[in-house]
């Protein structure tokens, strides 16, 4: 089959590489109807990523029809459309029944490295190295998902392609900053990041009963342009803005009660300090933002996936603030049934987020315009020919 993958020089590029197979029974094969970039590949397009080989397949948000079934596998049949949790889970140990999928024991193919780089093993992820999760990625003709029935859901047949496919990741993780931000009818919230998670944090809080969204970001007017036209919220261009002075005019004075940073970025540029040798060590300038502007009392939560280890973190204005902060990973296999039942009432919109689609034959094209203009590619699709 074709898929996108890395070459023995460290590119990206559409090859033919083997043909998934069922390993398990609680295994499905899913033919690929469209898969999408997302800004946590980044970092794996600036060098050869620690764990990549030549041969592995990236992507880690897709859709499809389900083609193989496996013996085990209650809940899906062939011919399914199902939409895929970006993570893997296995959806019985410890942390899954306690409602966190994505601290999954048992999700990633390589626990103990996820082991060494996070202090326990994590959940999987499609699309990105063993400590990440290690399994063959979506921007592929077709896709091994373990865990099926835990992992893959059934479409809605009101719901299109092009919705569907940001309930696989970027709507849950908006989702996942909105609800454990604690947003409560009334707040005013801030997110950080017009991107596609930014942009569904900030429907998410509308829907949690936000009385006041503002959307802001960096150096993307146009990203800004499109939150207002399709989500109705306020934005502001930090380029020309004392960011702090306007959301504390935004909310009487006092600050956001809730503080989403949802930038992302390359992880490769924060470094901890065993890395000052060879660069200077940083929070991501939207944390520290975020931190600052939140009023006292309230709550941040980073979802940032890009950031590992970081020096200078404002520990004081946390503790001085009595500032609640908190971090994650989306939850989908918790999430995505209630987003795909909101997407079918027409209550959640994703459409406007793929601005750009493409045949999986000009994939690399696809992440090469995400990755250099932002600007006007929020989101790359890719369909299977």
């Amino acid at each position: 089959m074709r898929a996108l993958s890395w070459t023995d020089g460290g590119e990206l590029a559409v090859r033919q590489v083997p043909d998934p197979e069922l390993r398990n029974d609680h295994d499905v094969i899913v033919r690929v109807r469209r898969s999408a970039t997302c800004g946590a590949d980044l970092p794996l397009l600036t060098g050869q990523p620690p764990g990549l080989a030549a041969g592995d397949v990236l992507g880690h948000e897709f859709l499809g029809d389900v083609v193989e079934v496996g013996a085990a596998v209650r809940r899906h049949r062939i011919g399914d459309r199902v939409v895929v949790c970006a993570s893997v889970a296995c959806g019985a140990c410890w942390y899954c029944r306690q409602g966190l999928p994505s601290c999954c024991d048992n999700g990633s193919t390589d626990p103990t490295a996820s082991e060494a780089e996070w202090g326990h093993p994590v959940a999987g992820c499609f699309g990105q190295p063993r400590a990440a999760g290690g399994f063959a990625g979506g921007h592929a003709d077709y896709v091994r998902v373990p865990y099926a029935d835990v992992g893959a859901f059934p479409v809605p047949e009101s719901v299109g392609d092009d919705r569907a496919l940001f309930a696989s990741d970027a709507a849950p993780a908006g989702w996942l900053g909105a609800e454990s931000g604690e947003v409560r009818p009334g707040d005013v919230v801030a997110v950080w990041g017009a991107g596609a998670v930014g942009q569904l944090a900030a429907r998410a809080a509308w829907l949690l009963g936000a009385e006041r969204v503002v959307v802001v970001v960096d150096r993307h007017p146009a990203r800004l342009l499109m939150a207002r036209q399709h989500l109705g919220v306020e934005t502001i261009d930090r380029r020309d803005t004392d960011v702090a002075a306007q959301l504390r005019e935004f909310s009487g004075g006092r600050g956001p009660d809730v503080c989403v940073e949802a930038v992302g970025g390359p992880a490769g540029e924060h470094r901890s300090l065993a890395d000052r040798f060879t660069g200077r060590a940083r929070v991501p300038e939207a944390v520290r933002e975020a931190v600052y502007a939140c009023r006292k009392g309230g709550r941040v939560f980073v979802l940032n996936g890009g950031v590992r280890h970081v020096d200078g973190f404002p520990a004081g204005p946390v503790v001085h603030k009595g500032l609640t902060v908190r971090g994650g990973r989306q939850h989908g296999q918790r999430h995505i049934p209630m987003l795909l039942d909101r997407m079918a009432r027409d209550e959640l919109r994703t459409e406007h987020l793929a601005t750009h689609h493409f045949p999986l034959d000009r994939a690399a094209e696809g992440y090469a315009l995400f990755r250099d203009r932002p600007e006007e590619c929020v989101r790359a699709v890719f369909t299977p020919q």
